[in-house]
């Protein structure tokens, strides 16, 4: 998902926060106990986000239902409000949570260049290989975000807009430093590099089998670098 992050790990303002358990009546629970307790309550509510995962990739947001999603999750509906507050609430929590795992497994610490950052993004295309899942959410969410009056409309604005000017941060800090060109277009070379990505994860939503995705996207920034870099390149193949 594109799968693309920010060095500073920002993630979704507007995430869910779990509601906290209410004090028993009675005797004070053991720190024990307490601490079993909110276990119980990260997996379920983990489970939760897990389900609804696969139904906003198969049915999208609109037509997802919190009554499926919480019978899927083996509790009754009103046992999943305890964890999120409504569909929406939901949906951004999922979306936040899958951008916070792409930033902190690979997007932790600054790129010292951006031969290193087209390798990163790589390995961003091999990790969303082993979650189709979200892949399958990514596509079908952004296509329905288009309607500014969807819940995650906002979001994919403003994400493509963060991970745009950190791609074209690192470009122009490339071009600064001597690693590029100096007549390297940043702007147009960011919006090249997102779009080849997303296209690439609907050719493989669609064919997963025939489709390698990180092999093709690194065949793309391989032939990206060499036209771009100040000093030739050596083809790896």
């Amino acid at each position: 998902m594109q799968g693309d992050a920010e060095a500073d790990g920002e993630v979704l303002a507007g995430r869910a926060e779990r509601t906290a358990p209410k004090a028993p009546k009675g005797p004070k629970a053991s720190k024990g106990s307490a601490r079993g307790t909110y276990a119980v309550g990260d997996a379920r509510r983990q489970k939760i986000l897990d389900t609804a995962v696969e139904h906003f990739a198969q049915w999208g947001f609109n037509a997802s239902s919190l009554a499926r999603i919480a019978a899927d999750c083996g509790i009754t509906q009103g046992g999943l409000l305890h964890h999120f507050r409504g569909k929406e609430d939901l949906l951004l929590s999922v979306l936040a949570q899958s951008e916070q795992h792409d930033v902190e497994r690979l997007f932790s610490a600054p790129a010292e260049s951006v031969a290193a950052h087209f390798a990163t993004v790589v390995e961003l295309a091999a990790d969303n290989e082993r979650r189709p899942g979200i892949v399958r959410m990514f596509n079908t969410l952004v296509g329905e975000s288009g309607n500014p009056e969807h819940p995650a409309h906002a979001y994919f604005t403003q994400r493509y807009a963060r991970v745009l000017g950190y791609t074209v941060e690192l470009l122009e800090a490339g071009v600064a430093c001597g690693e590029l060109r100096p007549d390297t277009d940043c702007e147009a070379v960011g919006r090249e590099t997102l779009a080849v990505m997303d296209g690439l994860q609907i050719q493989w939503v669609l064919a997963p089998g025939s489709v390698d995705m990180p092999a093709r996207l690194r065949g793309f920034l391989d032939r990206l670098l060499r036209d771009i870099s100040a000093t030739p390149r050596v083809d790896p193949g």
